[in-house]
């Protein structure tokens, strides 16, 4: 590495743990809402920014390049249609969780299911937060950063295996601290200036991509093949009818996943929430075109001398058309889209024990120091479990080099979001469902998932996703809606304003014409 690309990251380290530790919450003051909430006082512009750049890690650069290099457009599925899941949120799902004034998704689904299915929900988020969600958040950023800068980093070893090993609890290790010091403030607060270098970074990979191509309209005239947002219904990963999986899964993420719900949670009011949500919604755009364009456009480049690993796409890019000084940006970029997504996993993993578990079954009358104290500790074990499980993923993803590893990780997490699509559904949708019906078509989901594996091995895993749903589901509504009938339509869906419901409306159609125009 070149000393500007040097100076540029090492700024960059400099200025997010100064932003970080700036407002840092020390002393017996400290209140959970403060620690874990922020205080119930995000604006619109924080939420938006903070949730998306949570949204954008290393898979999305790596993975989800790597992806769209060997599909094209279709791969942008995952993040356009990211767009009907933020407009649930922000209507349906927010409107009901700011009602009852809860910290966690738990609570709400305690407060309507019961205790016993809550603890099991938050029990399973806990322990795929702290292992598979940190694991592969980790894994993908010291990937990324061996596999454009191994020059500079053979000071660590000569062993590509121990520098990513030592990259991977060094990076953890560095986001630990300031969410443990800071809480919720402090990770939106390092959010914005990770996304704005995120960004940059990810807008300069696409022009130079798109430049180097020949301009915009050379992709439809060197990779036309690729330009196509639905794929056939057989199509081995990305099938047209993969959307209908993502329906319901886009309803974990954006609705059920407190990672990404906590900014919400903690928004000054519903507007906010509202709005901030809905920018959201238009960053996504901006997100998918600088992910998806630079990994179309590097087949387009190298259609007659192809890399044989597509997650080698965007390390392919920055150490190959990217000139010295940008390349420091660009990994500042990566390191961004990691550090926003650990801390904010670290401080939902906080959030989650101390709230749903420590408070309610360890020490109930546990005082808003002692709550804060619990969650820092949770701080300290969940960079533990995280870095063991990116080491497990680094060691899978290299005896299978060939493979999309993005689809691997992706169809590993659908096992467990299956589950709380099913729960988070009913407890927002169904009048009281019973407890022993609920815990039952939960635990089932990974059985039924399994079952459908081996009877249909050639079913998409994101099809088979809505499939294992809709069972769950279905054994859940059916006895609740004959017993005590269905909750009032009515209930389902809230706006602020007027004017806010024209912008989802705005959105939604925004939504429809992509579909349309890139079919």
């Amino acid at each position: 590495m070149l000393g500007i690309d040097l100076a540029i990251v090492l700024f960059y380290f400099a200025a997010v743990f100064i932003i970080a530790i700036s407002g840092r919450q020390t002393g017996d003051d400290v209140s959970s809402e403060d620690y874990f909430l922020s205080g119930r006082n995000l604006r619109w512009y924080s939420i938006a920014i903070s949730t998306i750049a949570t949204n954008i890690a290393g898979a999305q650069l790596l993975g989800m390049m790597g992806s769209a290099y060997l599909y094209g457009l279709a791969q942008a599925m995952f993040e356009v249609n990211a767009v009907q899941g933020i407009l649930m949120a922000a209507f349906i799902f927010i409107p009901l969780y700011l009602r009852e004034g809860v910290y966690t998704i738990t609570q709400f689904i305690s407060s309507r299911l019961g205790p016993k299915v809550a603890l099991l929900y938050t029990s399973a988020n806990i322990i795929m937060f702290a292992t598979l969600s940190l694991g592969m958040t980790l894994f993908w950023g010291a990937y990324a950063a061996e596999l454009v800068f191994s020059d500079f980093l053979m000071f660590i070893s000569d062993d590509q295996l121990v520098r990513m090993g030592v990259l991977i609890a060094a990076l953890g290790i560095f986001s630990a601290i300031y969410t443990y010091f800071g809480g919720l403030a402090a990770v939106v607060r390092t959010d914005l200036i990770q996304f704005a270098i995120l960004t940059l970074g990810g807008l300069m990979v696409m022009f130079i991509m798109v430049n180097l191509l020949g301009g915009w309209s050379q992709l439809y005239v060197k990779t036309p093949e690729l330009m196509h947002l639905h794929l056939p219904a057989d199509h081995p990963k990305l099938p047209w009818i993969a959307m209908f999986g993502l329906f319901f899964l886009n309803i974990n993420y954006w609705c059920a996943n407190q990672s990404s719900v906590q900014r919400s949670l903690a928004a000054k009011s519903l507007k906010e929430a509202q709005i901030g949500l809905m920018v959201g919604g238009v960053l996504k755009y901006l997100m998918a075109a600088m992910i998806i364009i630079p990994g179309i456009a590097l087949a387009g480049v190298l259609a007659n001398n192809p890399i044989s690993d597509p997650d080698m796409a965007f390390p392919y890019i920055v150490s190959h058309y990217v000139p010295t000084g940008f390349r420091g940006i660009i990994l500042c970029a990566v390191f961004a889209s990691l550090m926003s997504t650990v801390d904010s996993l670290f401080n939902s993993l906080a959030t989650l024990w101390s709230v749903d578990i420590y408070k309610v079954y360890i020490k109930p009358d546990a005082t808003d120091t002692e709550m804060v104290t619990a969650g820092r500790r949770t701080i300290i074990v969940a960079l533990v479990t995280g870095v063991i499980m990116g080491l497990v993923l680094m060691n899978i993803k290299f005896t299978n080099p060939e493979s999309a590893f993005t689809h691997t990780l992706n169809e590993l997490r659908y096992y467990f979001n299956c589950g709380f699509v099913v729960l988070i559904c009913s407890a927002a949708f169904l009048m009281s469902p019973r407890q022993w019906i609920t815990l039952l078509a939960f635990l089932l989901t990974v059985p039924v998932q399994l079952l459908l594996k081996e009877w249909f091995p050639d079913m998409n895993y994101l099809f088979r996703a809505m499939w294992v749903i809709l069972v769950g589901l279905t054994m859940i509504a059916i006895p609740t809606i004959i017993e005590k009938g269905n909750r009032p339509w009515r209930d389902w869906f809230r706006s602020s304003s007027p004017t806010v419901l024209k912008l989802g409306m705005a959105l939604l159609a925004s939504l429809i014409m992509i579909h349309i125009v890139f079919h």
